[in-house]
């Protein structure tokens, strides 16, 4: 991974915690009922996640109580507006970008002094069956503040009212008990430490739940999309749900995401594009093996990728160049259909979402694309961050450095 943190490519935009902050984190930690880190720097998302600590605990999702229960941390303003890069669900950046627009302010002032523990609360206490992530409808977010600091401003002006109520002010029992307050806590009568609920409502969205689940909602019929096969043979067993359910390796999958217009193709443009260019070349990539010059030569020079083309054997040549090999067969006769002749994987490589979708709703489909056929190492990188960590760990050193470039010059 060193290359890509050169190339500022792996969480770049983390936010270093050291000091009183790992306090406030541990204290956050326990308030949610979690054992609290023993480092004493690490740093965190805008959500509150940390890489160190996931990797300390042995557990990506060690902020989750259960599938069902999510939580987040804010103990510092600079979290705003920074990227989610763990998400347990596509619409977590969406829900932070929520708080920060509703409590900007406050959180400001809080962090001065305190952290904000996060509740994302679905009113589901824990999941059962795999069909339970269709219950996601909408989200409260409710807010923590550790040592109870909200409490504490109350109890204050609660002394204070007792102070001034008769002779009280003479009355050492209550003058200490200010002090000791004050002294702990802090004077917080002119704090404004409330931070109501937030209500965000659910549409279509993936979640980590039940080995990752896609829910397609907002169509002519829910469609659920299951990538782990366990629980997608458990899912298929329902029968009180009116709802369409796949594995997302099924070939169905791609066909009914097309009745439904939910997805598209047009091989006679998508040749004309970078995006063909990056697909036909990884997957060329991937069948290259003792080469004599550096991968990332080959791809970037075209004498080279013709050279090495036609060193490899003649079925893999028919595969690279299956789209261009049907668009001209196309040119002399209607009778080639895509499936005679257009490789399988490749062809869903080049779908894309509808144009008529809405842009969240593009982005969570190109997720689901990505996921069925990851060919194209830039929307891998913008769509599923940790898939193409995992691929990029077993591609060729020159072939890293082309993926590299390519992702520098797109961004």
């Amino acid at each position: 991974m060193d290359k890509l943190k050169l190339a500022n490519l792996y969480r770049s935009e983390l936010i270093p915690v050291s000091g009183k902050l790992v306090e406030r984190y541990n204290k956050c930690l326990k308030k949610m009922g979690f054992a609290e880190t023993k480092l004493t720097h690490f740093s965190i998302d805008g959500i509150g996640w940390s890489p160190e600590i996931a990797e300390e605990k042995n557990d990506e999702n060690y902020l989750c109580n259960g599938e069902s229960n999510p939580h987040g941390i804010i103990i510092s303003p600079l979290q705003n507006k920074k990227p989610v890069y763990l998400p347990y669900h596509t619409f977590d950046r969406e829900m932070m970008q929520l708080v920060f627009k509703t409590h900007g302010e406050k959180i400001n002032d809080i962090t001065r002094d305190s952290a904000i523990c996060i509740d994302f609360d679905q009113n589901i206490d824990t999941f059962y069956e795999p069909l339970d992530v269709l219950r996601y409808q909408i989200v409260t977010i409710k807010f923590h503040l550790i040592d109870n600091l909200d409490h504490v401003r109350d109890e204050q002006l609660a002394l204070i009212e007792k102070f001034k109520a008769g002779n009280n002010f003479i009355d050492e029992e209550i003058h200490n008990k200010l002090l000791e307050s004050a002294s702990k806590y802090g004077d917080l009568r002119e704090r404004d430490l409330s931070l109501r609920s937030v209500n965000y409502v659910t549409d279509s969205f993936y979640t980590k739940s039940f080995g990752g689940v896609f829910v397609l909602r907002d169509f002519i019929t829910p469609i659920v999309v299951f990538e782990d096969m366990k629980w997608y043979k458990e899912a298929i067993k329902d029968t009180l749900h009116e709802v369409m359910i796949f594995h997302i390796s099924q070939p169905e999958l791609m066909e009914k995401l097309r009745d439904h217009i939910i997805i598209a193709y047009d091989l006679e443009e998508i040749v004309k594009t970078k995006r063909y260019e990056r697909i036909k070349k990884f997957e060329f990539a991937r069948h290259l093996k003792d080469t004599q010059h550096p991968i990332s030569d080959i791809l970037n020079d075209p004498l080279l990728f013709k050279s090495y083309l036609n060193k490899v054997d003649i079925d893999t040549r028919k595969k690279i160049m299956s789209v261009e090999r049907y668009l001209e067969k196309l040119e002399t006769s209607n009778q080639y259909k895509i499936a005679d002749i257009v490789d399988d994987d490749l062809f869903e490589a080049m779908h894309e979402p509808h144009s008529s979708l809405h842009p969240t709703h593009q982005d969570l489909i190109w997720k689901l694309l990505v996921n069925i056929a990851p060919k194209d190492v830039l929307f891998m990188y913008w769509y599923d961050k940790q898939e193409f960590y995992k691929q990029y760990k077993t591609w060729d050193a020159s072939l890293q450095d082309w993926v590299i470039q390519t992702i520098r010059n797109n961004i």
